[in-house]
């Protein structure tokens, strides 16, 4: 795998890989047969805040779905951190065909997407017919793809879990740099001495940067796409707005709880008071209505018999604002120019750590993987019945998506696009189906600061 930080402890899962190289641009490929029958292509972008993780986890192995579905599934690593992302002018490629100034790692993915156009027929797959997928910086990478010109016709469909289109300007991806340039002691910032680096090196000084962000409740990630003018000419929302992707048929979601898990052990927001909500609000969407914000949250939840304690008000708002939010105002974007565009939101909820985490970021990979029944996964998807019978469904609309477009395939039901009118949402979990806006009550105190839409940040 990539160069990167060690897992952390208490979440790596027993036989995952290991060894580390920059001799890491591989994919794994899954297929029912080597044959002719030009099966529909998913193609796997794993998450990991841009910094960590790898295509080969146990948690990816793409059999389930082959066998369940009848698809290829290919899987890739790209590179990571420093290697991946750092942007900078005087870090411009060196090669005439390539005039990106960053966006290393999305390179990475073109050049897998690319190759699987040209080969996967080899291995039983349609290379007219690939979908694209990934979770956390996965999805955003998705997202970054949807707006990136090399990147068009290489796929046709996508499925977006958890990654709101973010993005950098070039500028503040440069202070970054700089930023690193600095932990490394460097005198200047340039490609040679960069090389010169090895890679454990880069992996230290990008951590070191990366504990100095800002604590939970934005998107605190020292490295993103960035809009560099070439690979990405514009941040990706305001290319699928103007409707570069409309010929991509997509489906996108989010957890209820997505940010649960980044609160896990922190007593900042296990123990947050009013006024921290408050000051959290005014730091991450600076102009909303603080306090009507927290009245709206707290009467809904109140409504649903839900927990209203400050820690639940914070995970409610910070999934909103981070996630939810962006990735419908994205859904809007599309929907203008790509009338089949789904949404859904993931309602499961994890027994680990007491079930304080609830329906938590990544929670939906092992349902969508075909994983959940594997003794390393069971005890964080739950395992079981209930949990397999819930993966066969998602498995069902994942695949149907990839084979034409229809998530309604199998067992799912109907499932209608989605309109910023209706909001028409399929729920996977214990209230399974279709739902009209759901937990709208909360939505609307962002709907006058950060319109559905709108371009920018929430």
């Amino acid at each position: 795998m990539a160069p990167q930080p060690p897992a952390v402890e208490g979440f790596a899962i027993p036989g995952d890989p290991e060894e580390q190289s920059e001799d890491c641009l591989n994919l794994n490929i899954w297929t029912p047969g080597l044959d002719n029958v030009r099966r529909p292509v998913m193609v796997w972008i794993h998450g990991g805040s841009f910094i960590s993780g790898t295509g080969a986890g146990l948690i990816y192995r793409g059999d389930d779905l082959t066998t369940g579905g009848d698809v290829v599934v290919v899987t890739i690593n790209y590179r990571l951190g420093a290697l991946g992302f750092l942007a900078h002018p005087s870090l411009v490629a060196d090669t005439p065909e390539i005039e990106a100034i960053g966006n290393w790692g999305l390179l990475d993915q073109v050049a897998a997407l690319s190759w699987v156009r040209t080969h996967i027929q080899d291995f039983g797959g349609d290379p007219d017919n690939v979908t694209v997928f990934g979770e956390s910086a996965g999805g955003m990478s998705v997202s970054a793809l949807l707006g990136a010109p090399s990147a068009r016709n290489l796929f046709r469909r996508a499925i977006i879990q958890s990654g709101p289109a973010y993005s950098l300007p070039l500028a503040r991806a440069s202070e970054t740099a700089e930023e690193v340039g600095r932990q490394l002691a460097l005198p200047g910032l340039d490609r040679a001495a960069l090389e010169s680096i090895p890679a454990v090196e880069l992996v230290a000084a990008v951590g070191a940067v990366q504990a100095r962000l800002p604590a939970p409740g934005e998107i605190a990630l020292s490295l993103l796409p960035v809009v560099d003018g070439h690979f990405l000419p514009d941040p990706p929302e305001v290319a699928v707005r103007r409707g570069d992707a409309a010929g991509v048929e997509l489906m996108i979601g989010t957890t209820r709880d997505e940010m649960s898990m980044f609160a896990l052990g922190s007593p900042e927001f296990s123990h947050i008071d009013n006024e921290g909500l408050v000051r959290w609000i005014r730091h991450a969407a600076p102009g909303a209505d603080a306090d009507l914000a927290i009245d709206c949250y707290r009467s809904a939840r109140k409504g649903r018999g839900e927990s209203t304690g400050n820690r639940d008000l914070w995970v409610a708002m910070g999934t909103d604002v981070v996630f939810r939010w962006p990735t419908l105002r994205l859904a809007a974007a599309h929907r203008e120019h790509q009338p089949r565009t789904f949404v859904y939101l993931f309602t499961h909820e994890t027994p680990a750590f007491g079930g304080i985490l609830g329906s938590c970021h990544a929670l939906e990979i092992p349902f969508v993987f075909g994983s959940v029944r594997h003794p390393a996964v069971a005890m964080f998807s739950g395992g079981g019945s209930e949990a397999e019978s819930l993966s066969r469904r998602m498995q069902d609309a994942w695949t149907g998506f990839a084979r034409n477009g229809e998530p309604s395939d199998g067992g799912v039901g109907p499932w209608p696009p989605w309109d910023p009118a209706d909001r028409a949402t399929m729920l996977f979990g214990p209230d399974g189906g279709v739902e009209r806006a759901p937990r709208n009550e909360e939505l609307e105190s962002w709907e006058s600061y950060a319109p559905l839409d709108s371009l920018g940040r929430l």
